[in-house]
C-alpha cells in the first residue's frame, strides 16, 4: 500500500511539472493547495546530511502582450517572405515547399509535446470534423493563391488581397454577429488604398485570374477568422485548441499530406527528383523549414491575442514593410506614388492600432 502511495505521489509531481489540468484541490501538510487528488499529505523528506533543497522556479510564462506577438509576427513573416524569394529562385516548387513547411510544423509540435511543453487535446468527433475542414481550407487557400499568381501580375494580386480586412468584417458579421466600430472601418481606408498605391505597376489580368484572386482573398479572410475562433474561448465553451502548438500538432500532418498530394498531381515531385540538390540548397531548405515552424507558432499566437481583423490589417502593413526591405536589400527603385502608398498604409495601420488599444482600455475600465 505504501509503495502504491509513493507511486501516486510521484505521478502527481510529474503532472504538476508538465501539465496544467484542472484537478480537484486538496490540502497538503503545509496548508497550501495541491494540484492532484492523488498526492499524499506528507511532509517533504529532507536528508539529515544534506542541506535544504531549493524549490524549483516556475517555468517562464508565455507573454500575453498583443504588441509582443505582432512584433514577432512582423519579424518572422518578413524574414520568411524575403528568404522564400531567394529559395524559390533555386527551388521553384511552391507546393513542395509548402509541404516541407507543414512537415517541420509536425516535427516541431511533436517534439514540443514529447518534452512536455504542452499536452495535446483529446479530439472529439466534432473537433475532428472541424480540424479536417480547417485543414482543407488551409490547403485550398495555398493552391488558389499559387494558381492565381500564374494568371495575374503581382501588383494586381496584391491590390485584390489588400481587401482582406473588408471581407473579414463582412464574414465576421454574417457568421458570428461580430461588429466592428465605425472608427475601425474608417481606418481601413488608408490601409487598403495605401497597398494599392504601394504596389502600383503593371496591372494585367484575365477573367479567370480575377475570379481566382478574389476567391483567394475570400479564403484568406475565412482562414484568419477560423484560426481565431478555434483558439478563443467563449462564455459557453472552451477553445477547440488550448495553444498554437496544440493546433499545429493536429493541423500539420493533414496539411503535409494535402500539399504533398497537390505536388504529386501537378507533377512537381517528378520535377523535384530531376532537380539538382546541392549541400547549400539542402541546408537552405532545412533552415527555411525551421523559420516556417517559428512563423506558424507566432502567427497562431498573434491571431489569438490580436484578433482576426487585426491580423489582416497587420498582413497589409507587412506587405509595405516587405517592399521597404526589398528596396534596401535588392536595390530596387520606387516611384513617388509607391512611396505615398507605403506612407498611407503605415499611417493607417498605426491609426487602427491606436483605435484597437483605446477600445480595449475602455472595455477594461468599464
Amino acid at each position: 500500500m505504501r509503495s502504491r502511495s509513493y507511486r501516486l505521489a510521484s505521478g502527481s509531481l510529474h503532472q504538476r511539472a508538465y501539465h496544467h489540468e484542472p484537478y480537484p484541490t486538496t490540502c497538503n501538510s503545509t496548508g497550501s493547495v495541491s494540484p492532484s487528488p492523488a498526492e499524499l499529505c506528507l511532509p517533504p523528506f529532507i536528508s539529515p546530511a544534506a542541506p535544504k533543497a531549493k524549490q524549483s522556479s516556475p517555468s517562464p510564462a508565455i507573454p500575453e502582450s498583443p504588441t509582443f506577438w505582432l512584433a514577432m509576427y512582423f519579424c518572422f513573416n518578413l524574414g520568411l517572405t524575403l528568404y522564400n524569394k531567394g529559395v524559390l529562385i533555386n527551388f521553384p516548387f511552391p507546393y513542395t515547399l509548402s509541404a516541407l513547411h507543414a512537415l517541420f510544423g509536425m516535427i516541431g509540435a511533436t517534439l514540443s509535446a514529447k518534452h512536455g511543453y504542452f499536452v495535446p487535446s483529446r479530439l472529439s468527433p466534432w473537433k475532428t470534423v472541424v480540424l479536417v475542414a480547417f485543414s482543407v481550407l488551409y490547403t485550398v487557400n495555398i493552391v488558389v493563391s499559387n494558381v492565381s499568381l500564374q494568371l495575374v501580375t503581382v501588383p494586381f494580386h496584391q491590390v485584390i488581397r489588400a481587401a482582406t480586412p473588408i471581407f473579414t468584417i463582412f464574414f465576421s458579421g454574417i457568421l458570428f454577429g461580430a461588429e466592428s466600430s465605425h472608427s475601425k472601418k474608417i481606418s481601413l481606408i488608408p490601409v487598403v488604398a495605401g497597398v494599392g498605391l504601394a504596389t502600383f505597376g503593371d496591372y494585367y489580368f484575365n477573367c479567370a485570374g480575377f475570379l481566382l484572386t478574389l476567391l483567394g482573398t475570400l479564403l484568406a479572410a475565412l482562414k484568419t477568422i477560423f484560426t481565431n475562433v478555434m483558439q478563443t474561448p467563449t462564455p459557453r465553451a472552451k477553445p477547440h485548441f488550448s495553444n498554437p502548438f496544440d493546433l499545429l500538432f493536429f493541423l500539420s500532418p493533414l496539411a503535409f499530406v494535402q500539399c504533398a498530394l497537390m505536388a504529386h498531381y501537378t507533377g512537381e515531385f517528378a520535377r523535384v527528383r530531376a532537380h539538382e540538390m546541392t549541400y547549400f540548397r539542402t541546408t537552405a531548405l532545412l533552415l527555411n523549414g525551421c523559420i516556417a515552424f517559428g512563423l506558424n507558432v507566432v502567427s497562431f499566437s498573434a491571431n489569438r491575442h490580436v484578433g482576426a481583423l487585426g491580423m489582416t490589417v497587420a498582413a497589409n502593413v507587412k506587405q509595405v514593410l516587405t517592399i521597404i526591405c526589398a528596396v534596401a536589400i535588392f536595390d530596387l527603385t520606387i516611384t513617388p506614388l509607391n512611396a505615398l502608398g507605403i506612407l498611407l498604409t503605415l499611417v493607417g495601420g498605426a491609426w487602427y492600432a491606436s483605435i484597437e488599444l483605446a477600445e480595449k482600455r475602455r472595455i477594461r475600465n468599464a
